[in-house]
């Protein structure tokens, strides 16, 4: 029973579908179904069910696949543990967010991570903020940033990021010359508004709170196209502080502010809490976060004997 055989397992698992496996690691699909042949013979079980083009587990798969990726985690530890006594951590790190951390919070993270580890390559992957914690809990990225609060007992979180969501119209919008303005003044002009997430949810708390009706123009998916449409004059819409900075010094937004309102919004570093850190993973949340941490222990490996390639 080799590694290779127990990663294979664990893509079947995860993507319930050969082909999808295949596809994933680059092999072809009839390679993917002689290696699970052969770990059901190691095993002496059928550790899927196969029905046309649907794939589940049986009772044996299920009761296998937290053993097979426990060995997993296992093999990855010693590997990083025994390369990073004797060299500068390489490989790679990916980091799921949306679109307005990418492009306004994570550079300057990346920036300063990349001078002290010039050899570890860096990933983002661009998603919203659901697709962001699967990705986590799927261990397809090795960390996400998100919104605040999240709740999942399986993830650690780590505050990253602390800033306001504010009201900006364009330069020329007849509220752009008031100094203040009250959120009446707002319900007479097209808003612009997020389609989702928990930028929306605070928005709407405000308006509701308040027991008032905006007049919603137009729900937007991307945080920088809102922008540019508010720049472009359809609206007058809300976005985080950081995110319009630029466009303020510029002359291309203003931000109004609100009397009496202010919506607070923290983005949080998560990832599992059973992964185990590389060295570089521990200095790039220590970037991050702007804490120092203690590295964790490597993990208890008990009696189980290992072969060469093998478990």
């Amino acid at each position: 029973m080799d590694f290779e055989q127990l990663r294979t397992f664990m893509e079947v698992s995860r993507l319930r579908s050969f082909s999808r496996a295949a596809e994933k690691l680059n092999v072809t699909q009839p390679a993917i179904s002689a290696q699970i042949r052969t770990l059901e013979n190691e095993v002496g079980a059928r550790l899927f069910d196969r029905d046309g083009g649907k794939v589940t587990f049986t009772a044996a798969g299920r009761v296998f696949e937290p053993f097979a990726e426990h060995c997993l985690q296992c093999h990855n530890h010693i590997m990083v543990t025994v390369g990073e006594l004797h060299r500068t951590p390489r490989g790679e790190i990916s980091v799921s967010a949306n679109e307005a951390t990418s492009l306004y919070v994570l550079p300057a993270v990346f920036a300063q991570f990349k001078r002290q580890y010039s050899r570890v390559g860096l990933s983002i992957v661009r998603a919203d903020r659901i697709k962001t914690v699967e990705a986590v809990l799927n261990r397809e990225v090795d960390f996400g940033v998100v919104s605040l609060p999240i709740k999942d007992a399986r993830l650690l979180v780590d505050t990253l990021h602390r800033d306001d969501v504010v009201m900006v119209a364009p330069s020329q919008h007849p509220l752009a010359v008031r100094e203040s303005v009250k959120l009446a003044d707002v319900l007479p002009h097209s808003l612009l508004l997020p389609k989702q997430g928990r930028q929306r949810e605070l928005i709407e708390e405000l308006f509701r709170s308040n027991d008032v009706q905006p007049r919603v123009a137009m729900e937007v998916e991307s945080s920088e196209l809102l922008k540019r449409l508010i720049a472009a004059g359809l609206g007058i819409g809300f976005l985080p502080r950081s995110n319009v900075l630029e466009d303020v010094k510029s002359g291309t937004l203003k931000i109004l502010k609100l009397e009496g309102v202010r919506l607070n919004r923290e983005l949080a570093l998560i990832y599992r809490k059973d992964k185990t850190l590389t060295r570089a993973a521990h200095v790039f949340l220590e970037i991050a976060t702007g804490r120092p941490r203690l590295h964790q222990p490597a993990p208890v490996l008990g009696k189980t004997k290992m072969t060469k390639q093998a478990v």
